[in-house]
């Protein structure tokens, strides 16, 4: 889990979805050009399992029934192919949607790329802190796959599309504001050095000690189990464990990223708004997203596809993503869960789906 003690993973149920899909709008905006969209289901044969380049990280999407519907977003001009999937219970399976996007009108965006242990001075708190991925070791593993699956991704496309973009937590500060481009300031290169001074010497002076897991609980004879949670609950991100002044230290780009001078920082801090009418300004209409956490961040903060998805083309990078994983020594299986069930009103597609025409 991620943020703080009130982040709790999302459960929920398929009574939920269903609502919330009836709830969706029938048609189009009436001042919105429309055409005719022929939803035709062609079944496909035999067909390969989903997200499976990188199973270490998410295991495989294999359902019996897959359709193969026809193009779905055309643009004139197109030069980026976007294969994409959803899942549809009134279907009863899995349409593949082929895409054809203008890369310039198309924006990646990477949700929470914390940098943190990975060894630019942000780090978890010993000897029972808990931020990202709430363990060194967890976060030590969506590094690599930072560095393996995400980054390579956004090198290949960062020459083509209009804009590479991360969404982080904290305050406007001032150092940020010098060491990222963001919606209203392209700093200069020695105003970015020295940022990165700056946020070294901030980072480094911060005391990540927090307090020891507590010895002796008091609870109650009737209700133990109740009593036994409330004092020691799975995730505590406050200040006695993590040390009070932690959450306000500006957070970084991870490490793990090759951040270019155009790349542009989000601060969530300044809600969807901003965003939405930063893309629209510079003629964006499609977003790939990628980064973290699956079951919440990248779906729920400001940058997340919940928000997105009303104004853009959004198309979830299913194995450029990692959900949060308790109890396990891997995200695999929790990341399959939750975009398996995010597919359900959302495009889906992989990197190996990503192409940029020759």
């Amino acid at each position: 889990m991620r943020l703080m003690n009130q982040m709790l993973v999302i459960i929920a149920s398929l009574a939920t979805v269903v609502g919330a899909a009836a709830a969706l709008p029938s048609s189009v905006h009436a001042d919105e050009p429309t055409r005719e969209y022929a939803n035709r289901l062609t079944p496909l044969t035999d067909p390969a399992p989903l997200l499976a380049d990188h199973p270490e990280f998410v295991e495989p999407v294999i359902e019996r029934r897959r359709f193969e519907a026809p193009i779905l977003v055309n643009d004139e001009g197109a030069d980026l192919s976007v294969r994409a999937w959803r899942f549809s219970y009134n279907a009863r399976g899995i349409i593949e949607v082929p895409n054809r996007l203008r890369s310039d009108r198309t924006a990646v965006i990477m949700v929470h790329p914390w940098g943190i242990d990975d060894g630019q001075g942000w780090q978890t708190p010993e000897p029972a802190g808990v931020a990202d991925f709430c363990t060194p070791e967890k976060n030590h593993l969506a590094g690599r796959h930072t560095r393996e699956v995400i980054d390579p991704l956004l090198k290949r496309l960062r020459p083509h599309v209009g804009f590479v973009m991360y969404s982080l937590i904290g305050e406007v500060d001032p150092i940020r504001k010098r060491l990222y481009r963001t919606f209203d300031n392209n700093p200069t290169s020695e105003e970015r050095a020295e940022a990165q001074k700056q946020l070294a010497a901030k980072l480094d002076e911060f005391d990540y000690q927090g307090e020891p897991l507590p010895q002796v609980l008091t609870v109650s004879q009737d209700l133990p189990v109740r009593d036994y949670f409330r004092q020691f609950p799975g995730l505590d991100a406050g200040d006695h464990f993590n040390h009070a002044g932690f959450w306000q230290q500006p957070v970084p780009v991870t490490s793990d990223i090759t951040v270019f001078p155009d790349d542009v920082l989000i601060f969530d801090v300044e809600g969807y708004a901003p965003l939405r009418d930063f893309l629209k300004k510079n003629g964006i209409y499609h977003v790939l997203l990628v980064g973290y956490a699956t079951d919440m961040c990248f779906c729920r903060t400001t940058a997340g596809y919940e928000n997105l998805s009303r104004d853009f083309n959004v198309f979830l990078v299913g194995d450029a993503t990692l959900a949060t994983f308790p109890a396990n020594a891997t995200p695999r299986y929790a990341t399959n869960a939750h975009i398996s069930f995010a597919s359900l009103n959302q495009l889906v597609t992989q990197t190996s789906w990503i192409e940029i025409d020759e």
